[in-house]
């Protein structure tokens, strides 16, 4: 989870190659609508919102269950759940415990990031809407905050450690 340009979708990818396990990108769940409505650079709101963490949540849970991966019930989904009450949307949706993994930096970076991404809808002007919607998550969350600005392998090996899964012939540091 986080704000445009943090690293989800490199992450959630990393992370499903790892564990075997199928990956669910967010933003290909979103309604053309919501997707022409942030193209033209109008942030989305919580009506926009709602119906597209709802099939996302449907499909991560549809995707943990039937899940034939190395570790069973597992699948990996990348999407922004910048508010406590999205990330609870998503978790009823699917019907499975999840664990949110926020990557988060300094917003410099971000729009560095952003000003040199090309092909995505998402414009780097929305990048102060989303950092202004954004709620990290509290003690009280299944969450993990990693700074975005490490390495796929260095946050991917934070995350299976912090998840307490051991890859096979991996070479991760102890937890």
């Amino acid at each position: 989870m986080g704000v445009s340009g943090s690293g989800k979708s490199t992450l959630a990818a990393y992370l499903a190659e790892q564990l075997h396990c199928p990956l669910l990108e967010g933003d290909t769940f979103h309604a053309p609508a919501s997707i022409a409505k942030m193209q033209s650079g109008h942030p989305l709101d919580d009506a926009d919102r709602w119906p597209w963490l709802d099939r996302l949540g449907r499909a991560l849970g549809e995707a943990a269950l039937g899940a034939q991966a190395d570790h069973d019930g597992l699948a990996v989904a990348a999407c922004s759940a910048l508010k406590r009450s999205y990330r609870e949307r998503l978790a009823a949706a699917s019907a499975v415990p999840l664990s949110f993994v926020l990557l988060d930096t300094m917003p410099a970076e971000i729009a560095r990031r952003l000003a040199t991404r090309s092909g995505h809808y998402m414009p780097a002007s929305l990048l102060d809407s989303q950092l202004a919607t954004l709620e990290r998550p509290t003690a009280d969350e299944n969450a993990l905050m990693l700074d975005a600005g490490r390495t796929p392998d260095a946050l991917g090996s934070d995350v299976l450690t912090w998840l307490g899964i051991t890859i096979p012939g991996s070479a991760q540091p102890p937890g």
